[in-house]
This record gives structure tokens, sequence and C-alpha cells, in this order.
């Protein structure tokens, strides 16, 4: 058959019978042979059309079907439920024999949509739920068709079988389309309706869904339920599965919880990296797919669990996504402590590293461990300011106390002069460091820090080394001059210098040269302290240093070291030309380049008092074109300065041949200038050179000795020889 299973008809249909109304006569024509039944047990499939609005439809050969034809299974019984019997029409379970069951089983779908109902049993009479009532007094069952004659369509015979358009046609419509009477399409064959529908003819309405599908059916494809796919996709997104459960369709399950699982490892325990991005969203696609699955499969299928707890899976499957969420939020939680224990931990190495630092170099000289210490502080304020609320801050004050305690341990180990810049340091932290980080840590380094620069100038001053000691005695005036260790400065500086003075002072100085030096560059140093009171022990030490000079130039000149003591004594009467002993220093320098020449004349010191007594005149002339100068030393010691004589020559050589009597001093005496000595008795030395020359060099000088005798008058001529 090429034409639509729905519409099965004839290519030529018969005039349309109005299977509501009578025809000429209720019974079929007597000749009219009467329908062949399929044999029991076979079925035909009925195209089954529900009528509209109720009206009769008129049956025409396209929509007839077999009379006879047995049907496997009647209508679902809730198809029909509520329906109108007509008043002659006998009820559904009227008659055992008759009655068609209850609650038949449901028809079954064949391919074509169409429904295949089965036959009824054999010998069972009466009407089918389908079919129309016997109207008229005509009969139904296999009686009535075997009494009409196949292909007819004439009113019914006397046996009361229904003729045209009431119940079931006796006949087909003949061989001419290839059926024979009887066939399952012949002619003749019209729908019969059940009790109740909208009239004879008409076909019963088609059930809901199609056997077998939604709750209750046994397979195949049932209506769309949309909220019920959402619901098994909503159950999929909880990351465990639970729709592919509800679906009891067990891999996708196992994927889910595989995938699940997996991610787990991964992401457990939360460390600070978090999970890698392409595990996120390949879970992500993971369950997206398994949703967009689920939701598929759910559409249509049919679940294992009663109406209430279907009413229950959409609710639980919004109440689900509170699982993923809540574990994302619990992850990123974890995450976050994880991360911010990171961060803690990378602040606590910083920590460490700057407590490394202090810890190497405690008891370093502060000079090396400097840039050490500043590192360490740096971070120390760094990790206090930055992260006020961090664990490493709050230890960060701790670590300060740590790290005064170690700048500060020579000062505690009382080496002085190596706390001095240390305390320097921590005294001026508030200079560098926020205050709210130092607090007050750095205001009880003042007096450290005096007593130290106290203590190192006394141990320097106690090492004879002046300098240093004097350095830290104006550092400690300068920067505390309130402090009590300034008096204590004074007094052990002034102290000090008196004491150093005083070998001086009382001439018990073993080698006077060398004290007076000493004291003099304390004497020196102690003045140039600003800020403290020491002009007493400075005027002190003044006087000590002359007296130590005059001592040091005699000591000389007693250990023949006569050019030291010309330099020593010409010093003294320079530097203290008011003092008593300035003439007696310059004649022991005298005395002392005469002996640099003639050594006899250091054999005594010069006295310091000048004898008494007669004295003899000494008239000393010069004879010679150049000043000369005319020491002297005896019983008295001094120096006299004769100009030039203008017209004078040397002797000798040229002027020896010339003229061989000439004598020095021989001329007037008027023409050459003269000087008189008034010597007491006594042996002196002479040393005569030229004025102005100083230490003269060999040639230019001339030593002499000579006797002075009471009661005689004497001449000295003083000239020059040359060998020209």
């Amino acid at each position: 058959m090429g034409e639509d299973p729905n519409d099965a008809r004839p290519e030529h249909a018969p005039p349309k019978l109005d299977l509501n109304k009578p025809g000429p006569g209720d019974e079929p024509p007597a000749d009219r042979p009467p329908a062949d039944r399929p044999p029991a047990g076979s079925g035909e499939t009925v195209m089954i059309r529900p009528a509209r609005g109720g009206a009769p439809r008129d049956a025409t050969p396209a929509d007839a079907v077999p009379a006879d034809a047995a049907l496997r299974d009647a209508a679902p019984r809730d198809a029909v439920s509520g329906e109108a019997t007509p008043a002659d029409a006998p009820p559904r379970d009227a008659t055992p024999g008759d009655a068609v069951p209850r609650d038949p089983a449901p028809p079954q779908a064949t391919p074509t949509g169409s429904f295949r109902l089965p036959a009824p049993a054999p010998g069972a009479g009466g009407t089918a739920p389908w079919e129309a009532p016997p109207q008229n007094g005509g009969s139904t069952g296999t009686a009535a068709s075997a009494a009409a004659p196949a292909g007819s369509f004439g009113p019914a015979d006397s046996s009361g079988t229904s003729g045209s358009g009431f119940g079931p046609p006796s006949g087909g419509f003949g061989g001419g389309f290839g059926a024979g009477a009887g066939g399952p399409y012949g002619h003749g064959q019209a729908p019969a309706a059940a009790p109740g529908w909208a009239g004879a003819g008409a076909f019963p309405p088609p059930p809901s869904a199609p056997p077998g599908s939604g709750p209750g059916g046994g397979g195949g494809q049932g209506e769309s339920r949309p909220l019920q796919a959402v619901a098994v996709g909503l159950l999929n997104l909880s990351c465990l599965g639970l729709g592919y459960v509800l679906l009891r369709q067990w891999i996708g399950a196992a994927v889910c919880w595989a995938a699940t699982a997996a991610l787990l490892l991964l992401a457990l325990p939360a460390d600070a990296d978090g999970v890698p991005l392409g595990v996120l969203v390949g879970y992500g696609a993971v369950l997206l797919a398994a949703a967009a699955d689920g939701a598929r499969r759910g559409l249509r299928a049919r679940l294992s669990v009663g109406a209430a707890a279907r009413r229950l899976v959409l609710p639980l499957a919004v109440v689900l996504l509170a699982v993923p969420a809540g574990g994302a939020v619990a992850y990123g939680s974890a995450r976050d402590e994880a991360r911010e224990e990171a961060f803690q931990q990378s602040l606590l190495a910083r920590l460490a590293t700057a407590d490394a630092l202090v810890k190497a170099r405690e008891g370093s000289r502060f000079e090396v461990a400097e840039s050490d210490y500043t590192t360490a502080l740096d971070t120390y304020e760094k990790l206090a300011l930055d992260h006020p609320g961090s664990r490493a801050a709050k230890l960060v004050p701790e670590r300060l106390d740590a790290y005064v305690t170690s700048v500060s341990k020579p000062y505690t180990d009382k080496k002085y002069c190596e706390a001095v810049d240390p305390l320097k340091h921590l005294r001026g932290l508030p200079d560098t460091v926020d205050a709210k980080v130092l607090g007050d840590r750095a205001a009880g380094f003042d007096e450290p820090l005096a007593q130290s620069l106290y203590e190192c100038g006394a141990g320097e001053l106690g090492r004879e080394s002046t300098a240093a000691a004097h350095e830290a005695f104006t550092e400690l005036a300068a920067t505390f001059p309130e402090s009590v260790y300034v008096g204590r400065t004074e007094k052990l500086v002034g102290d000090g210098l008196r004491k150093a003075a005083a070998p001086l002072s009382d001439g018990s100085a073993s080698d006077p040269c060398a004290t007076t030096e000493e004291v003099r560059t304390r004497r020196s140093g102690v003045a140039g302290l600003k800020g403290y009171e020491l002009g007493g022990p400075v005027a002190d030490a003044d006087r000590a240093i002359q007296k130590g000079v005059f001592s040091c130039g005699t000591k000389q000149f007693r250990d023949e070291e006569y050019s030291d003591a010309v330099k020593t004594m010409d010093q003294y009467a320079k530097d203290y030309p008011k003092s008593p002993q300035a003439a007696h220093a310059r004649t022991i320098s005298i005395a002392a380049q005469i002996a640099d020449h003639e050594p006899a004349a250091g054999k005594k010191l010069p006295s310091a008092t000048v004898p008494g007594g007669s004295r003899m005149p000494m008239v000393v002339s010069n004879d010679g074109k150049d000043a000369v100068e005319l020491l002297y030393t005896g019983p008295v010691t001094g120096k006299i300065t004769l100009r030039a004589c203008g017209t004078c020559t040397s002797y000798g050589g040229i002027r020896g041949a010339v003229d061989p009597d000439a004598k020095p001093c021989g001329g007037a005496s008027s023409k050459y200038p003269k000087a008189t000595l008034q010597l007491p008795a006594g042996t002196y030395h002479f040393l005569q050179r030229r004025a102005g020359g100083g230490f003269a060099v060999a040639g230019e000088t001339k030593s002499s000795k000579a006797e002075i005798e009471p009661g005689y008058t004497y001449t000295n001529c003083l000239y020059v020889t040359s060998g020209l």
C-alpha cells in the first residue's frame, strides 16, 4: 500500500454512507453472505481516528476497517473514561461472553506510529469497546457478519444484521481492489464506535503517550519533560554524577566520580599555587558535558522512583549545586590560607636572614659589621611597617631588643673604645628608624656613650696615646656638655698633665729632653680641649716645660751634644727672653759652639753667675776685610762682633813676598775696628769666625786658647791669611 497508513482507502472510493442514518431496512439482505472473520489470534492493524466534536462522521470505504476484524487489544481504560453510551447499548461489562476485559493490555506501537490491536478470543461475543452498539435490533459479532452478503450495501435483512451504515459492515468492497470479501481491508467495513464515543463509526481518541513511555511505561521514548531534563543536568553539575545515578547510567556516573577524584587528588591539600588552570578548564568541560548529556537522557527517560520522589528531584538538584559552589568556596578559602601561610613563611624567612646577620656579627668591630647591621635593621623596619599584622612583624620588637644587645656587646664587655661607634649608631637610630618601630630603645644610650667616651679617653691617656684620648674627650664635651663625665675628664686630664710635668718642675727627670717633649705634647692636647676648664694644669705644664727645656740643654752640653745644646739653648733664650735663665742659656750656647770646635772648652758648663775680682782688659782688633765674631768662654763667657776693615787685606801669599816685614795690626791702631774685653783671670778659649756665618765651615774659623793673668793688659788681632 502506498497511501498514508492513517488514511488507507481504495483508489476509487464508493459513495459515502451515512452510518448514523438508517437504510431502507434494518435487516441486511438475506442473500448477503456473512463476512469472513479473521482466524482467532490473528491481528490487524487498525488506524484509529477520534471523532471531531462528537459529531458522527461519514463512513467511506477508505475509512472502513474489516467488520469482523478481531482486535488484539482494547483501548486503555482511561482513554474512554466518562463516555456516554447510547441508551440501548449494553454496558461495558454487561454479559461475560460479550464483554471486553476492563483493563486490557495497552496496544503495541508499530514503526509507522499506528497500534496493533489483538483479536478477541474465539467465541467471545458482544460489542468491543471501540464498536458501536447494535442499533434497530441489529446484532453484533460473528453471526451478524456471517448474515451479510459480501460486497452488498443494502438494508438489513430480517435476521437483524446491520444494514449499511450501522455497526461493522458485513463485507468488504469486493475483490476489485485486490481483497476478497471479508478481507482485511475489504469494502463495506465501517469502524465501530465504543460505547460513549461520539457516535457510530468514530475512532477512539489516541492515548496521551505511546505505550511504554513515561512513568510506568515499559520502554521506548515517552513525552518530553523539560523540568526532568533540567533536574538531571543539575544533578550532574553537583560533581557527584547523581543525574546518571538517577538514570542508572553507571558508566557516566563512574566517569564523573573519576573526574572528581582526580581533581581532588590534584587540588588537595590546597597550596599557594592552587590548581593548574588547564585542570580546572578540563574538569569544567567534563561537568558541562555531563550536565548536557544528562539533560538529553533525562528529557524522555522513565525514572524508577515514585511520583513523590520525582517532585523532589529538581529542588534537590538545585540544593546540591551548593556542593560544587561550597567546595569552590572552601577550596578558595584553603588556597587563600595556604597563600597567606606561604606569605607569612616568606616574611619569617626574611626575618631569619636578618637575625643570622646580626648573630654572625656579634662581637665584631663595628666598622666591619656596620653594613650587615644596617641591612638587618632595614629588614626589621620594613617588616614592621609594610606588614604590621604579620607574624614576622610581631616578632620585630623582640628582634630589635636582640639587635641592640648584639650591637652594644662591646660596651657590655667593657671594651669602651670599641663600644663608642656601636653606641653612637644605636643613639642615632631615631634619625633613621621609624619611631613606631624603634620605640624608646634609643633613649638609654646617652649615659653608656658618655661613659664609653670617658673610659676610652682615660685608657688612651694611660697608654700615652694623648691624641686618641683627647679625641674622645673632645667628643664627650661636645656631645654631653652637662654629663658628669665632663667634670671627671677635667680632673683626669689636669691631674695627668701635672703628674707628667712634675719631674720637670722638681728637676727629677732622668731624661729631661724626652720628658719635656712628652709634657709639651700633652700640654698641647689639653690646651686644645674645648668645653673643659683646664687653664691651671696648662699653666703648670708651661712652667714645667720651660724648666725642662733648660735642663735638656744643660744635659746635652754635659753629654757633649754641643750642636743639640746650642739649638736647645738658643730656642730657650728665644722662647723665654724674660726668663732669669735666658742669659745663662745664651752663655751655654756660646760655650757649646766653642766646644764643638775645641772640645776642651766643654769640660765645664759655663757658670750662671759672674765671678768677682779684678779684670784685665783685652783689646781685640780686626785686621780683616770681613766682619768677625769672637766667642770666648772661661771664667766668663761671651761674644763680640768686630766690623770689617775696609783697607785691610789678607796676609801671606803675594803680600808676604812683596812685603815680608808686614805684620797683622802693624799699622796705626786707629785704622782697625776694635773692641775691649774685661776678663777675670783664668783660662779662656776663643773662637773667631766671619760674622753671620753661623757654624762656619773649616777654614773660616779659628780657635785659640789664652791665659789671663791679673795685672796685665792684653791685645788680640784678628786677621785673615791667604795662600795667594
